[in-house]
C-alpha cells in the first residue's frame, strides 16, 4: 500500500532490468515505467481548432489508473497549437468584430476573413491552457502533473540533458506525472541531418521523435504512441488490400508502404516507425495504437498493458513459426482445397487418421503420460479435469471407430442439393450445401477432442484452427502432427492448424475478419467468456449442463435406479450428466424414493435439498445454494414438484435447455413432456448421458448446442455446413418478367438428385 495526498492506493509488483526490450504482449503487464505519446489526431477535435475533451479525459483516466497501480507514467503531449488556434481565433473574431462595429456604427457584422495564424504563437497562446486543462483533470484522481517543454538543443547539451533527466527522476520519485511537449513557441525548424543511425542519435523533429527519444533516455519499459489509426499497416490504411500488422520487426520496413501523413501534427507513420525502431533499438518495447476510435479509446492504454492484441506491437524477437493470423489464412486456403476434393478423398483421410490412432497408440499415450505427469506435479487440475486429460487404449479405439462413423456418413454431406426449382423456362435454381469457412475450436483438458473435431472439419471441407488447454500440449502436438499426416496423402496439410503462440483466447476471438464460427469445448466460465469476448464472430455452444431429470408417479420402480444412476454417476463431470432431480410430490416416502436415496449415498452423491424438498424434511441435507447450478461432480440438488406441467416450468426457469428426462410408464404424460420441454435434447426413460454425438450415430461432435439458430444439440457434420444457392439460366434478364415482359415465373419443385447412402 502506498500513500498520496492521504489517499492509499494499492500497488504491483514491477520490477525489471531495463535494457532488453519485451519480447511477448503477453510481458507489457510487467512494466513499470510507461510513456504515452498522444499525437495531434488524438488530443485535437476533427476541425483542428480545440481540443477533443472527452477524449482526454478518457485517457487521463487510464493513465491514473495505471499510475495508481504503482507504475511510473509519463505523457508526451501534442494539443497546444490546436488549442492556442482556438484561443487566437476568438480573440481575433472579438477584435475585428469590435473594430467594424466602431467604424461602421451598426451591430451586424459582415463576413470576416481571419487570417493564417502562425503555429509558434498559437503554441505560445495554447501552452497554458493545455497544462491547467491537464491539471484539473488529473485533479480528480487525486495526482499531480508537472509541466516540461523541451527542445533539441536540452538533449544536445549535455549539462542540458542531466537536469532534464534529474528532473524527471525526481517528479517520478514523487509520484507526479510529467507531461511534455516540445516548445513549439521557440523551436526552429526542423535541419537535414543523418538521425535514427544509432542509439544516441535522434533530432527531436516532432513528439514522435520526442517520445522515442526520452524513452530511451529515461530506460522506460513501454512506449505507448496514439494515433488515428489502428496501429501500422501493410500498405496505406483504406486501400483494399491493407492489412494491420499484429507484430513489427526491425527490417520489416520494405514489406511496408506509407501513405501521407495524418490530418494534423509533424509526422506521419513512417515518422512513428522510425522512432519505434530507434526506440526499440534502445530497449523499449513500442505500441503503436489507435487513441481516437470511440469504441476502443476508452481502455486502449489499459488493453495495452495488459497485453491484449490492441494495435501493432513492436519486438526484436521473431517467433519460430507462423502467426495466428496466417494460420488462419492458410486453413482457409486449406479448407477450400479440402472442399474440392471428392467425397472419397475426404473419407479416406479421415480412414487414414482413425488407422493412425490406433497403429500410432504408444506414442500418444506416451505423450499423454507426460502431460499427465506435469499436471499432477504442479497440483493445477482438479481431479475431474484430469479425468478428462487422460487418454487409454480404450478411448483411442472407441476414437478409431467414431472416425470410421464419420469417413462412412460423410460421403455426400458437401455439394448435397437440398432443394430445386424452376425459376422459368431453361432457368433453374439449386440450394447446396458448402462449408462454413473456417472454424475455431477452443478446448480445455479434452486432447480427444483434437481428432474428433478435425474429422468433422475434414468431412464437412472446413478449415480449422484448434486452441487447447497447455495442460495437453504434448498430446494435442501429437495428435495434431498425426492428423497432418492424415491430410498429406491429398496435399491439404494446412488445413488443419493448431495454435501454439502465446495468443489469448480474447485475442483469438476478435479475428472476425479470418473466423467464421467460434466453437467452445470446457467448462460453462470458458465458455461465457468467449461468448463475452467475441467480436462479430458467432459461437455455437451452451454456458451450462444443468440437466434435470424428473420421476413421475407413473415411473417403473426397475428403471428409476438404473437411469439415475447412469445420469449422475457414469462420467460425472459431463455436460450431460444430471445435475437437478425433480421427483412428485406422492413418491415422497415410498419405497421408490428409499431406493432411490440409498443408491445415491452408496454411489457416494453429495445430496443439496431443494426449498420444497428441505420444508418436508425434519433433518434435510445441506439447502441448496441455487437451483441453476452445475456441480460437474458426485453432487446433484433433488427437488419437489406437484406435476409434470410444475416440472416442465421448473427446468424452464431453472434449466440450460441443454438435455431434460422424463421417467414414467403414463405415455401421454411423456408425450407431454417431451413437446412442451423447450431443451436442445428431450428423453423418455432413458439417460441423459445419450445427449452425444457418438451415441446419436454421428460419429462424433464438435459440441452440443443450446442455440436456437443454426444447429441445435449434439453438433455433427450436418451443424458444420451452410448453403448457397446456384442459379443456371440462359440469357435471362428481370426485365423481361415485368407486367409487359415475354416471361412468365413458374416457380416449379424439381426433384432432388438421389442421395448416396451406401
Amino acid at each position: 500500500i502506498r500513500c498520496w495526498s492521504n489517499i492509499p492506493f494499492i500497488t504491483v509488483p514491477l520490477s525489471r532490468a531495463h535494457g532488453k526490450s519485451f519480447a511477448h504482449r503477453s510481458e507489457l503487464r510487467h512494466a513499470k515505467r510507461i510513456v504515452v505519446k498522444l499525437g495531434s489526431a488524438v488530443v485535437t477535435r476533427g476541425d483542428e481548432c480545440g481540443l477533443a475533451l472527452g477524449r482526454l479525459a478518457s485517457i487521463v483516466e487510464q493513465v491514473s489508473m495505471l499510475q495508481n497501480q504503482g507504475r511510473e507514467m509519463m505523457i508526451v503531449t501534442s494539443g497546444a497549437v490546436a488549442f492556442g488556434k482556438q484561443r487566437l481565433r476568438h480573440e481575433i473574431l472579438l477584435s475585428q468584430s469590435v473594430r467594424q462595429a466602431l467604424h461602421s456604427g451598426q451591430s451586424q457584422l459582415k463576413d470576416m476573413a481571419i487570417p493564417v495564424l502562425e503555429a509558434r504563437a498559437c503554441a505560445a497562446a495554447g501552452q497554458s491552457g493545455l497544462m491547467a486543462l491537464y491539471e484539473a483533470m488529473f485533479t480528480q484522481y487525486s495526482i499531480c502533473a508537472a509541466q516540461i517543454l523541451v527542445t533539441n538543443l536540452d538533449f544536445h547539451d549535455e549539462q542540458k540533458r542531466r537536469n532534464l533527466n534529474g528532473t524527471l527522476h525526481e517528479l517520478l520519485r514523487m509520484n507526479i506525472v510529467p507531461i511534455i511537449n516540445t516548445n513549439d513557441a521557440v523551436v526552429p525548424p526542423p535541419e537535414p541531418n543523418s538521425d535514427l543511425q544509432g542509439v544516441n542519435v535522434i533530432s527531436v523533429k516532432d513528439n514522435d521523435s520526442l517520445a522515442a527519444r526520452l524513452a530511451v533516455e529515461m530506460k522506460t519499459d513501454l512506449l505507448i504512441v496514439l494515433s488515428d489509426v489502428e496501429g501500422l499497416f501493410d500498405s496505406p490504411p483504406g486501400s483494399d488490400d491493407a492489412k494491420l500488422i499484429d507484430i513489427f520487426y526491425p527490417g520489416d520496413q520494405q514489406s511496408v508502404t506509407f501513405g501521407t501523413k495524418s490530418r494534423v501534427g509533424m509526422g506521419g507513420m513512417e515518422a512513428k516507425v522510425k522512432a519505434a525502431l530507434w526506440a526499440l533499438q534502445g530497449g523499449t518495447s513500442v505500441v503503436i495504437a489507435n487513441g481516437t476510435h470511440p469504441k476502443i479509446s476508452g481502455h486502449v492504454i489499459t488493453d495495452i498493458v495488459e497485453g491484449k492484441k490492441v494495435g501493432t506491437f513492436f519486438s526484436e524477437v521473431k517467433p519460430a513459426g507462423p502467426t495466428v493470423e496466417q494460420q488462419a489464412e492458410m486453413a482457409r486456403a486449406g479448407g477450400r482445397t479440402l472442399a474440392a476434393l471428392q467425397p472419397e478423398q475426404r473419407a479416406e483421410i479421415i480412414y487414414r487418421l482413425a488407422d493412425l490412432l490406433t497403429d500410432q497408440r504408444e506414442e500418444i499415450l506416451l505423450a499423454n503420460k507426460k502431460d499427465l505427469e506435469e499436471a499432477e506435479n504442479k497440483g493445477r487440475l482438479a481431479l475431474p479435469l484430469l479425468k478428462r486429460l487422460s487418454l487409454s487404449t480404450s478411448k483411442l479405439n472407441s476414437l478409431a471407430i467414431g472416425l470410421r462413423q464419420i469417413a462412412a456418413s460423410s460421403q455426400d454431406s458437401v455439394g448435397r442439393v437440398i432443394r430445386r426449382t424452376r425459376i422459368a423456362k431453361d432457368l433453374e435454381l439449386e440450394q447446396v450445401t458448402v462449408p462454413i469457412g473456417v472454424l475455431l475450436v477452443i478446448f480445455e483438458s479434452r486432447p480427444d477432442c483434437l481428432p474428433q473435431v478435425s474429422a468433422l472439419a475434414i468431412a464437412s471441407g472446413n478449415g480449422l484452427l484448434l486452441k487447447g488447454g497447455k495442460e495437453a500440449a504434448h498430446s494435442n502436438q501429437m495428435l495434431h502432427h498425426l492428423t497432418q499426416e492424415a491430410l498429406s496423402i491429398h496435399g491439404v496439410r494446412d488445413a488443419v492448424q493448431l495454435v501454439n503462440t502465446r495468443e489469448e483466447v480474447e485475442d483469438l476471438c476478435r479475428l472476425d475478419k479470418l473466423i467464421d464460427l467460434i466453437i467452445p469445448r470446457g467448462s460453462s466460465q470458458l465458455v461465457r467468456n468467449i461468448q463475452k469476448a467475441a467480436k462479430g464472430i458467432p459461437v455455437m455452444g451452451h454456458s451450462e449442463g444443468i440437466c434435470h431429470v424428473y420421476v413421475d408417479t407413473d415411473a417403473s420402480v426397475e428403471k428409476v435406479t438404473r437411469i439415475i444412476r447412469d445420469s449422475k454417476c457414469e462420467y460425472p463431470a459431463a455436460c450431460n450428466a444430471l445435475e437437478t432431480l425433480l421427483i412428485h410430490r406422492d413418491l415422497l416416502r415410498t419405497p421408490l424414493f428409499d431406493q432411490i436415496i440409498d443408491m445415491l449415498r452408496v454411489e457416494q452423491v453429495k445430496i443439496h435439498a431443494g426449498p420444497k424438498f428441505a420444508s418436508y424434511l425434519t433433518f434435510s441435507p445441506s439447502e441448496v445454494k441455487s437451483l441453476r447450478t452445475e456441480y460437474g461432480d458426485l453432487e446433484c440438488c433433488i427437488e419437489v414438484v406437484d406435476s409434470v406441467q410444475e416440472a416442465v416450468e421448473h427446468i424452464h426457469k431453472y434449466g440450460s435447455s441443454h438435455t431434460d428426462v422424463i421417467i414414467t410408464e403414463n405415455e401421454k404424460t411423456a408425450e407431454f413432456f417431451l413437446q412442451h420441454v423447450d431443451s436442445a435434447c428431450v428423453f423418455w426413460n432413458a439417460s441423459t448421458r445419450f445427449s452425444d454425438g457418438y451415441r446419436f450415430g454421428l460419429g462424433a461432435e464438435v459440441g452440443i448446442s443450446t442455440s436456437r439458430i443454426h444447429a441445435r444439440g449434439p453438433v455433427g457434420i450436418e451443424g458444420l455446413l451452410t448453403t448457397k444457392w446456384l442459379l443456371r439460366g440462359d440469357n435471362h434478364v428481370v426485365s423481361d418478367f415485368s407486367e409487359h415482359g415475354s416471361m412468365k415465373y413458374l416457380h416449379e419443385s424439381l426433384p432432388l438428385p438421389q442421395r448416396n447412402v451406401s
